[in-house]
């Protein structure tokens, strides 16, 4: 299956000859800024254009000098990996200032500097803005002082900027994640995950204080991803008396045989009169708690008065109130540290592509613009409309309109509050409502991690909408044998972080053995069906939709979520596990190539898994840095292999020392990993030599990155709300019958949304034989790893982003928030 022509060859259209690029970071520093600096420097050197180093952020902007460098296409090598940034940020005075602007503009136009692409936070940019907009004022001053020659000021006339967001705290409106934020997360659940084991030894409670002191986004997502019990952020300061059912939450907790409680706080959390929460005032109110419980706190939670919500503040309260045996963990700049995860690198470098072709296609009227992430799409924003609506977010916040300021931060955070809201707070049974629909949850196919984050999120969502929740165990081999049971709120406690299948999955597809299901069915009255897994699952949702012409027990809703590492369902672009495996990949990948630092030169062949779909190898490679990676998807002969090798020779008589194959299992039945280990081997002969690593099933084992636990857990949560709603609009006559294509759907992110796609009509876009959509996404990144891996290629630029406006996401009457 070939890759797409493209519609645009990239040398013909956005020719960079004569261009001068400069890439600085400024403000704080983020895990994955290098592979942004790394992309910019790369393919602004693919398209011609001279590219340069601005060190020390602004500052060295101003200083000049060797602070402003020429960069070369082997200054970036070995920096994908590194943690903060390598061209080093600092916050500068003196910018802020007209004469140091002034100071900074001599510096650039004495380098032909007019095009800079910024990678910091809201102030970073604010300033790039200002800068811009100052620039043909800064110019003739510069005349009239006889520092520049007259014609400077026409041939540089205008100055472009594109920004990109580097921040852990995901706290810029206009895009869905920030370039660091994925990595923080990392950091902060391998903290969380390392102390739910001590906690439960000990039956403890535990407070976290996390980054944040504007934004709780990192205590949110980390609240959802370990399935903390309790989280404060400064966008939602807790109601008057929050204390009282805090500790009424965790004591329930307790009581019901949980070890372990958890509570996150953000640093700057604040009760609503506020009052810092300190873990001191937990500690003074704890009193009455059993064994084990985990908070976490934002670093700028608040009260809804305004009142900081501190660590010391909770961890008092909790000992007062319960007696619980209570630890306070303030995580730091621990969070800002460490290898940037695959999902940062892959943001970063398809961020610092973008932003050299915004940088090309800039003319003297267009705006200066930040490129974001929407959905799963990179997007062109103007960057002072971001920038107003992070203002205005603090704003509300400050005037204490805490409902529109989540509203403002964008439709992810929401969908993450609301998504916690539903998941963390049980409601008594009293007040749940009862539908009386008996609704089983099942995985199909290979396990992959995330799957028991999703299945935990159905469970306790279908609960709180008044369902019989039904678990199967082994699939639809299970389902056959009767191995079905109901599974209730705490049975699913601290199965977020759990890697596998605690289910049990089987690849047993149901066809051979439809009427012993629909006997199942019958007898537990199945009322609706949600299946988690791969190709498999998908499959076995078509088998059961044509079984629906002869079984009646199959005419219910049933709704597939997909999982797989592999990443090869048909009507989704990502997959529940798969960035978890790609994290695998990368951080061997890692390790592999350190193993030949300081020795001879050496090329690696990596072998990774995904059946025929290429998307391990491809995506793999993008963050990993790999010179070529083999696909089923583009095919390959003797010549492309031999023309990589010479490509590789060439690159190792320079400075170069490590070369990185990836090669994706199925790739060619001929061109198998030996095959290509032997062909490198000899034909490198004397310049270099070669190693082999068939990764394997490490790449489905492991705890769920940040990413997977959340992305099964907001999935399964709408796929649940989805079967509900479904199976009150099929409810006739007193019983629930469905049999249109709509009843039967799969799941996915489609671009920028979550989208339900009837799964009969996905047929027609689905390659059976081997197992994969007909067509994929990420086949428009593999020329993205050919040019940063300094391949001659052709770029599709006809679905880069376009100059688009930030929507504005305003709270409506029916959106009142639930109290925490």
């Amino acid at each position: 299956m070939a890759q797409p022509d493209s519609k645009k060859i990239f040398f013909e259209n956005l020719s960079g000859a004569g261009k001068a690029i400069a890439v600085l970071t400024s403000g704080g520093d983020a895990q994955g800024m290098n592979a942004a600096v790394r992309a910019v420097v790369r393919m602004g050197l693919y398209v011609g254009a001279k590219v340069y180093f601005i060190h020390e952020g602004y500052q060295g902007m101003v200083d000049g000098g060797e602070n402003i460098r020429e960069a070369t296409w082997e200054s970036v090598s070995s920096m994908l990996q590194v943690g903060g940034t390598v061209i080093g940020s600092a916050r500068c005075k003196e910018f802020r200032t007209h004469e140091g602007r002034l100071k900074a503009a001599h510096n650039l136009v004495k380098r032909g500097i007019t095009n800079l692409c910024v990678i910091g936070g809201d102030g970073s940019l604010t300033g790039a803005n200002l800068f811009r907009e100052e620039w043909s004022g800064l110019l003739g001053e510069l005349v009239e002082q006889g520092l520049i020659e007259a014609d400077a000021v026409q041939k540089y006339s205008a100055l472009h900027i594109v920004g990109m967001v580097g921040s852990i705290d995901n706290d810029f409106c206009g895009t869905d994640m920030t370039i660091g934020t994925d990595s923080a997360l990392h950091r902060i659940i391998e903290v969380v995950d390392a102390i739910m084991t001590t906690a439960q030894s000990h039956q403890r409670t535990f407070v976290l204080e996390v980054m944040g002191r504007h934004c709780g986004y990192l205590a949110l997502v980390s609240a959802l991803a370990c399935g903390a019990d309790w989280v404060l952020i400064p966008e939602m300061p807790p109601e008057d008396g929050w204390e009282e059912k805090m500790c009424q939450k965790l004591s329930a907790t307790r009581s019901r045989g949980t070890r372990l409680n958890i509570i996150i706080v953000a640093e700057g959390a604040l009760d609503r009169h506020g009052k810092p929460i300190t873990s001191s005032f937990v500690k003074e109110n704890r009193a009455g708690m059993k064994r084990l419980n985990i908070i976490i706190v934002a670093e700028g939670a608040i009260d809804h008065n305004n009142k900081p919500i501190t660590t010391d503040y909770i961890k008092n309260l909790v000992v007062k109130c319960l007696g619980f045996d209570t630890r306070v963990t303030i995580l730091g700049h621990v969070q800002r540290g460490g290898t940037p995860s695959a999902f940062d690198r892959i943001l970063a470098s398809r961020m610092g592509v973008e932003a050299v072709l915004a940088l090309l296609e800039t003319t003297a009227n267009t705006p200066a613009c930040v490129v974001s992430l929407c959905g799963n799409q990179s997007v062109r924003l103007p960057l002072m409309e971001c920038v107003q609506m992070t203002q205005e977010v603090q704003k509300a916040m400050d005037e204490k309109r805490f409902e529109e300021a989540v509203k403002l931060r964008g439709r992810s955070f929401e969908n993450n509050l609301k998504t916690y809201k539903l998941l963390a707070h049980r409601k008594p049974e009293s007040e749940l409502p009862t539908s009386n629909f008996n609704v089983a949850v099942l995985n199909v196919g290979a396990p992959a991690a995330g799957m028991n984050a999703a299945v935990r999120s159905a469970v306790r969502v279908g609960i709180s909408e008044g369902h019989k929740m039904f678990a199967v165990s082994d699939g639809f081999e299970g389902f056959y044998k009767g191995q079905i049971k109901e599974i209730k709120w705490a049975d699913v406690g601290g199965w977020t972080g759990q890697g596998g299948s605690l289910l049990g999955t089987k690849r047993t597809l149901p066809a051979k053995h439809v009427d012993k299901i629909a006997d199942q069915m019958r007898k537990h009255n199945i009322n609706a069906l949600l299946v988690i897994g791969g190709f498999e699952a998908f499959e076995s949702l078509l088998q059961l939709y044509e079984a629906r012409a002869t079984y009646e027990e199959f005419c219910i809703p049933m709704c597939m979520l997909p999982g797989t590492i592999s990443n090869n369902v048909p009507g989704t672009d990502l997959s529940i596990g798969a960035d978890t495996a790609l994290n695998a990949i990368v951080e061997t990948c890692d390790r592999i190539k350190q193993s030949a630092s300081g020795t001879k030169r050496r090329v690696f062949i990596i072998e990774t898994m995904g059946g025929y779909c290429g998307y391990l190898a491809s995506v793999g490679g993008l963050a990993a840095g790999a010179d070529a990676a083999y696909i089923y998807e583009e095919p390959f002969d003797i010549r492309d292999l031999q023309a990589n090798v010479e490509h590789l020779t060439e690159k190792m008589k320079t400075s170069i020392q490590r070369g990185l194959v990836l090669r994706n299992e199925n790739c060619n039945d001929n061109y198998t990993t030996d095959f290509i280990y032997q062909l490198y081997s000899e034909e490198g002969r004397g310049v270099f030599d070669c190693r082999k690593n068939v990764l394997g099933h490490m790449q489905q084992g492991g705890a769920p990155s940040p990413f997977d636990r959340n992305f099964g857990t907001k999935i399964s949560a709408k796929a649940m709300q989805w079967i509900s709603k479904k199976l009150v609009e099929t409810f006739r006559q007193g019983r629930v019958f469905a049999n249109t294509e709509d009843t039967c759907c799969l799941l996915g992110m489609r671009r920028r949304a979550l989208v339900f796609q009837p799964v009969v009509q996905l047929k027609e876009d689905t390659d059976f034989v081997h197992r994969i959509p007909k067509e994929q996404w990420w086949l428009k990144l593999r020329p993205l790893m050919k040019i940063l891996a300094k391949y001659k290629t052709s770029y599709d630029v006809s679905d880069s982003g376009q100059l688009e406006h930030v929507v504005r996401n305003r709270p409506r009457e029916s959106d009142a928030s639930v109290a925490m």
